[in-house]
C-alpha cells in the first residue's frame, strides 16, 4: 500500500467488488482450477495515454483476453462513461486484446450460460500454461495445433480445401498434416461414398487439451 498512490492506491483500498469475487470464482476456478496468468484490476493505457483499470486479463504467452463484468446501472445513466468504455474496448480489440463482456445480472441468475460461453470461447486455450511454473507446452507442431483450434471452431470438423484458405498454406501440406494426427490419435478420417475417399477430418480430442495452445 506504501508503495502505491492515486488510483493504485485507491484500487487497493477498496479490495475486489462482488462481481469480480464471484467472477473469480464461479467462472475462472471452475474452468481452470487455478489462476496462473490472470491478473485483476490490472492497469491499461488507452490511446489518450491515460490509465484505467480492466476488471480482468488472462495472460498466456502472447494472448491476452480481458474480461470485463457489466452491472447495467453503473451505465444506465451515464452515455459517457458508456460512450468511454466501449471506445477502450475498441481500442483493446485493436491491441490485439481479446474482449470478453460479462452481465452481472446473467453471471449471479445463471452461471452456467456464462460458463458453457468462456468455455466455449476459451476451449483452445484452456489449461496450456503450467500450472506451477506458466510455461507454455507445445507437444504438437505449429500447423498441427492450428489445425486442431480450426476444427474446434468448425464442429469438430476440417474440410482440406477449406483449412488450405484459412491458414493459408497448400493443400497437400494440410491433408499431411491432417494423417498426421489421425496417426497420433487426435482426428478421425471420415470415409465418404462406395470408394472410401477421404475429403474430411473430425478432430475426436478433448476441447480443453493442453496441446492447443
Amino acid at each position: 500500500m506504501s508503495k502505491r498512490h492515486g488510483e493504485r492506491k485507491d484500487a487497493l483500498k477498496r479490495g475486489h467488488g462482488y462481481g469480480n469475487r464471484l467472477f473469480a470464482e464461479k467462472i475462472c476456478w471452475t474452468l481452470m482450477g487455478h489462476f496462473t496468468g490472470l491478473h485483476p484490476e490490472y492497469e491499461i493505457k488507452d490511446w489518450r495515454g491515460r490509465s484505467y483499470f480492466v476488471d480482468f486479463i488472462w495472460i498466456l504467452g502472447g494472448l491476452r483476453f480481458v474480461f470485463e463484468i457489466m452491472d447495467y446501472g453503473s451505465h444506465g445513466k451515464d452515455r459517457s462513461k458508456y460512450r468511454i468504455d466501449l471506445n477502450r474496448g475498441l481500442f483493446l480489440q485493436s491491441q490485439e486484446c481479446h474482449m470478453i463482456w460479462i452481465s452481472l445480472d446473467e453471471m449471479k441468475e445463471n452461471p452456467s450460460f456464462i460458463l458453457t460461453m468462456v468455455r466455449s470461447i476459451l476451449g483452445p486455450y484452456l489449461a496450456a500454461a503450467n500450472e506451477k511454473t506458466g510455461e507454455l507446452r507445445h507437444k504438437f507442431g505449429k500447423i498441427e495445433r492450428q489445425l486442431m483450434r480450426l476444427a474446434i471452431r468448425h464442429n469438430r470438423i476440417v474440410y482440406p480445401p477449406i483449412a488450405s484458405k484459412e491458414l493459408e498454406i497448400h493443400k497437400q501440406t494440410v491433408m499431411k498434416y491432417c494423417r498426421k494426427l489421425v496417426e497420433e490419435g487426435k482426428f478421425r478420417a471420415i470415409p465418404t461414398g462406395s470408394t472410401g475417399k477421404i475429403y474430411q477430418y473430425e478432430y475426436i480430442g478433448p476441447l480443453q487439451s493442453p496441446d492447443l495452445l
